[in-house]
């Protein structure tokens, strides 16, 4: 049975209800892992783990735990990488669908973005993230567990 994993540092209250009704609908199991504490909802169906302190730990646990075809939400690219290669799948805050087809070059964007910053160039971060940003993720979660689950 397909299990989800929420990358909780920095996930955005907007989604907290979203991933709960489809938790709760679909009695999906789910962990969300963060170095802090990150309450998405009250269920029985939701575990919370909290890991060290410390660059990237949480994603090193994730992806530990992950098995194929489960599913990860994460804006974090390098991660996401992780989970794939791993048979599992990956869903941003904002909606993208991270595959084998689109994530090498998700990659190197973000790669190249670091470069450009280290070399002292000023670049604009994301746009802020608003309700057309739910609204993605909500859609990309709900075509993805009609696809995946069996409710």
């Amino acid at each position: 049975m397909l299990k989800i994993y929420v990358d909780g540092d920095a996930f955005p209250n907007l989604l907290k209800p979203i991933i709960l009704r489809s938790i709760i609908r679909l009695n999906l199991s789910t962990f969300v892992v963060a170095n802090k504490k990150v309450d998405i909802g009250k269920s029985d169906l939701i575990s919370y783990i909290i890991v060290e302190a410390g660059a990237d730990e949480a994603d090193h646990r994730i992806v530990e735990m992950v098995e194929e075809g489960d599913l990860v939400i994460t804006a974090d690219i390098p991660l996401a990488d992780r989970i794939i290669s791993k048979k599992a799948h990956a869903i941003d805050h904002r909606g993208e669908l991270y595959s084998v087809d689109n994530i090498k070059q998700y990659l190197a964007m973000r790669d190249l973005m670091e470069k450009i910053r280290e070399s002292g160039e000023v670049t604009r971060g994301p746009k802020p993230f608003g309700q057309k940003d739910a609204h993605e993720f909500a859609n990309q979660l709900n075509a993805f567990l009609a696809k995946h689950c069996k409710s």
